[in-house]
């Protein structure tokens, strides 16, 4: 394999995570009613998380001699002000991300860079308990 497939890859899941701020950041803003009690803290919390997640890959891109995506994953970020249909974007996006890391994991083990395979799967497994705690927010 070689490392421009590793950095397309890990520009994959920054494209992912740059947006996932966005849709975290216009969600926390965009909750109303009882749900802004759990959900707002809970967006705000996991745009943090999609940033800091963002700093390590474009910091592996970097390491690797690539160039970091700027622009966010092209997928449409939907406007909405009901908490259920929020709830089930943050479970595509997480998913989506969720999907690219799991992908990253085997690709980063053959590179043989064992700090790498440890910050992203690291951040893999933040990607599945988001899911599974989205799963069970949205039943």
């Amino acid at each position: 394999m070689s490392t421009s497939v590793l950095i397309e890859k890990l520009n994959q899941a920054l494209g992912w995570e740059l947006r996932a701020i966005n849709m975290y950041a216009h969600y926390a803003s965009y909750i109303r009613g009882i749900h802004r009690l759990q959900l707002e803290p809970h967006f705000s919390s996991e745009a943090t998380e999609s940033m800091v997640h963002s700093n390590i890959v474009r910091s592996a891109i970097v390491k690797l001699g690539g160039v970091a995506v700027t622009e966010r994953n092209p997928t449409a970020i939907r406007h909405t002000t009901s908490y259920l249909e929020m709830l089930a974007e943050s479970l595509i996006t997480e998913t989506k991300a969720a999907e690219v890391y799991g992908e990253l994991i085997p690709m980063i083990e053959e590179e043989g860079d064992a700090d790498l395979y440890d910050a992203i799967e690291q951040i893999y497994l933040a990607e599945i308990r988001s899911v599974e705690e989205l799963r069970r927010l949205a039943e």
